[in-house]
């Protein structure tokens, strides 16, 4: 799976270039931000406007990602199309994540 990655401050905003994460690519999408952790990256915001549609599988990289980052920073979600959101509502997962308008509206609230 490939991403593009920003600084803004002290955050690194990630975008992956996938419009599904679904069970072929959760496991490189997990990987993927799981080396951004291992790297030092510990305010990581991910930029979703990509990704239309997320199943079980990417939930599930989304949470190890999530643990992976553990007590030591944050993981934002940012630009979550609706498609995308309604699966965060009905799995609970909105309570878990703190999901921003855009990336910039994230970065802001770290301030």
């Amino acid at each position: 799976m490939k991403f593009e990655d920003r600084t803004d401050g002290a955050a690194l905003i990630v975008k992956p270039i996938e419009s599904r994460i679904v069970a072929d690519v959760a496991p490189q999408f997990k990987e993927g931000i799981v080396a951004y952790i291992a790297k030092g990256s510990h305010t990581i915001v991910l930029d979703l406007s990509e990704v239309t549609f997320i199943d079980s599988s990417g939930l599930g990289a989304l949470i190890g990602s999530l643990k992976a980052m553990g007590n030591n920073g944050e993981l934002l979600l940012a630009s979550v199309h609706d498609t995308v959101g309604t699966m965060f509502k009905l799995t609970r997962m909105d309570k878990i994540f703190r999901i921003f308008n855009t990336p910039e509206d994230a970065v802001a609230s770290l301030a």
